[in-house]
């Protein structure tokens, strides 16, 4: 069996989807803790050409909470985000069938942040076609203090599998002898360029899967989430 491990990303890039795609079980943190600053609530979009940050608002609480512990901020204004994506790519080949999902998924009325993010790929992968298993990280018995290469192992016996893949960015992270030991095969998946067209402008890469899905068809995107390598 095939296993994939990640932290919830809003709306990630395709690479988060490619790894997702590749694997028969995927593993969701909800139970690590948050990280300011990072792409657990944010990402890029087109925006007259250039890159433009999105972002969830979160309630100010302590650093040391975990991603389950930390709220949607009570003044997030839902609909100037929505505005915002509208008027970056309302021009866009898919827009109208891209577009209520984007407001589903932006309008999800559920405040606490693994759920809101967590919902969004899940309703993502719908649209996708990607039909792989989801486990929520606290939902597995096993020692959740361990961190690291340590969790990574644990959850990957405590599940049965018999290959982990992860994004080629975790590389110095693991160790592939010590997998091997626990007869448990080490991939890294690597992203090929994507590219498409982005109405007349020079090409902004790794943006938003968003971006992806305004510019492309479902079948063709389903092609790019076969354009990685295995390392």
């Amino acid at each position: 069996m095939k296993l994939g491990i990640m932290q919830p990303y809003f709306l990630p890039y395709i690479g988060y989807f490619q790894l997702l795609n590749a694997v028969d079980k995927y593993v969701i943190y909800d139970n690590i803790q948050f990280t300011k600053k990072g792409w657990i609530n944010r990402n890029r979009i087109l925006q007259n050409g250039k890159d433009a940050l999105i972002t969830i608002p979160v309630e100010k609480d302590s650093d040391y909470l975990n991603i389950c512990q930390r709220s949607v901020s009570s003044g997030f204004d839902k609909k100037k985000l929505l505005n915002q994506i509208k008027e970056s790519y309302r021009k866009a080949p898919y827009f109208d069938e891209v577009m209520p999902l984007t407001e589903e998924i932006v309008n999800y009325d559920d405040n606490n942040l693994f759920d809101y993010i967590y919902h969004s790929i899940v309703k993502i992968c719908g649209y996708l076609r990607i039909d792989t298993e989801f486990i929520v990280s606290s939902t597995i018995d096993i020692d959740h203090s361990l961190k690291g290469q340590a969790k990574v192992i644990a959850i990957c016996k405590a599940l049965g599998a018999t290959e982990y893949y992860n994004a080629i960015g975790g590389q110095e992270l693991y160790s592939i002898t010590d997998f091997e030991k626990e007869n448990i095969k080490l991939n890294f998946v690597s992203s090929n360029p994507v590219e498409y067209k982005q109405f007349t402008n020079e090409f902004v890469p790794w943006l938003s899967i968003l971006d992806v899905m305004m510019f492309n068809s479902t079948e063709e995107i389903k092609k790019m989430l076969n354009e990685y390598k295995l390392i």
